[in-house]
């Protein structure tokens, strides 16, 4: 009897080695070059006047490259760990804020305060790192004669807003506030006009105040908020002027806001920039997200956003947008399952991520959140799958929300199991430095996915860095192209 017991741990252990190598054999795997976080900050402050360089004008497009902006931050002294730190703090009060509406629009019981729905050209967008969030932000003039100010650019929101004066209570933003008065385009939105009773319901109070301008709130689930008059207002994009545009100037901003003047809604919404300007601009836009610490040199062009025709590249891997009857902001996409090292996860399927006919479920993909999010079933089964081809790589303690981590202290490339979303329509293969992230200067990489507890889905702008998306709402459809920023 005793005999038989090393026998069988022998015959257990060849197994296991048996099986490992057929695994690791047939395993597909990325090169990962090892770039950890630097340790003082990359950046420089644009020079006046850099913000308005190249300008490239036709019929279906104006292209305008700017410098990277992180001089826009309130962290200018913060080291890149310190700004990486925020990013995690921020990207979870966005997914909070996101899950929060998404619950809501489904009529489930929350307690958080919740948001509220309510040619071409292109420009380069700025990262937001340096915010301490997980934000891009774009340059634009407000009014005329035009006052520049920074706006974050969110495919989570419909309603363009900014900060004006008077302001009863603002926060700091970086450019002079816009002051409506000294505007010859600026107009308030009388009540009972056509345009206020776009504004969702609980978004307009003209019955409440009793005024004769109508009036805007939006709350964000993370407790920030803005209000303030529905007016109309001309933008300018670098030489590009868009007139009557419906946005909120906001008297009373408060909460979370840093740095930017406001919002510029790219949701799916009736109010949002690309339907408000869908005969001029065809409803179609996309963004190229470049690696965050990327200075926009000549080496690394600076993330760009394009509206109008050329914004959409028919190269691109196509997936069409599915429709949630409760909410309408969103973009929600059809995720079939996910491939790790050349192999379907079989943990992962598309029941995990269907949008059900009450609005609940499905998944989403937003500019504004950082980590991609994944329900619990899907995010465990596609870790374990990605740690049986990563068993050569050293571990490391867990991160924040990051539960799987690796030490590649002292090697410049490493090997890791390729990572593929099989969309409705297509597969996006995701570059290495997609998905293992650095999360300190001494060689600590994390894989750049979590779970959530919830239902909803997210894919975020980390995942997204280095293609260019592209958003057709008439033809309903969000494209992927790699390497085309």
């Amino acid at each position: 009897m005793g005999q038989n017991v090393p026998k069988t741990v022998i015959f257990t252990a060849a197994v296991l080695f048996s099986s490992f190598s057929s695994v690791s054999s047939s395993f597909q795997y990325n090169t990962l070059i090892v770039n950890t976080l630097p340790s003082s900050q990359i950046f420089s402050s644009p020079e006046p006047g850099s913000l308005t360089s190249t300008v490239f004008d036709s019929i279906t497009s104006l292209t305008v490259h700017l410098s990277h902006v992180d001089a826009l931050s309130s962290f200018s002294d913060a080291s890149p760990l310190e700004l990486f730190n925020l990013r995690l703090r921020r990207d979870s009060l966005r997914v909070k804020s996101l899950t929060t509406l998404a619950a809501v629009s489904t009529g489930k019981n929350v307690t958080k305060r919740t948001p509220r729905s309510p040619g071409g050209f292109s420009g380069a967008v700025i990262s937001g790192l340096s915010q301490g969030s997980g934000e891009y932000f774009m340059r634009l003039g407000v009014g005329t004669p035009a006052t520049n100010v920074y706006m974050v650019l969110d495919t989570g929101s419909d309603v363009v807003w900014l900060q004006c004066s008077p302001c009863k209570v603002c926060y700091n933003q970086s450019d002079p506030m816009f002051n409506p008065a000294k505007s010859t385009t600026f107009a308030t939105v009388p009540c009972g006009s056509s345009l206020c009773r776009r504004l969702d319901e609980s978004s307009s109070e003209c019955v409440n105040r009793g005024s004769k301008t109508c009036l805007y709130q939006v709350s964000y689930g993370d407790g920030s908020f803005t209000m303030g008059d529905f007016s109309t207002e001309t933008l300018t994009f670098h030489g590009a002027r868009v007139d009557h545009v419906a946005l909120g100037c906001g008297h009373d901003n408060e909460g979370l806001f840093v740095g930017a003047a406001g919002l510029l809604g790219l949701g799916r919404g009736g109010l949002s920039f690309p339907s408000q300007t869908k005969n001029r601009y065809n409803a179609k836009f996309s963004y190229c997200f470049v690696d965050r610490t990327s200075s926009g040199s000549a080496s690394k062009p600076p993330s760009t956003i394009v509206f109008g025709n050329d914004a959409v590249r028919e190269t691109s891997v196509f997936t069409t947008l599915l429709t949630n009857p409760k909410l309408d902001t969103f973009y929600y996409l059809q995720l079939l399952g996910i491939s790790v090292g050349g192999s379907r996860v079989r943990g992962v399927s598309e029941s995990q991520f269907k949008l059900d006919p009450t609005g609940d479920g499905g998944v989403i993909i937003d500019s504004g959140t950082s980590v991609t999010r994944l329900t619990r079933p899907a995010y465990v089964a596609f870790r374990d799958a990605f740690l049986l081809g990563a068993t050569r790589l050293k571990r490391a303690p867990s991160y924040s929300l990051f539960d799987t981590c690796f030490d590649l202290s002292g090697m410049t490339t490493v090997k890791v199991p390729t990572v593929v979303f099989h969309f409705s329509g297509g597969d996006v293969s995701l570059p290495a430095s997609n998905y293992l992230i650095p999360v300190n200067t001494q060689g600590r990489f994390c894989f750049a996915f979590a779970s959530t507890m919830g239902s909803l889905s997210i894919i975020g702008n980390i995942q997204q860095q280095g293609f260019r998306v592209a958003y057709d709402l008439v033809g309903s459809r969000v494209g992927f192209m790699s390497g085309a920023c």
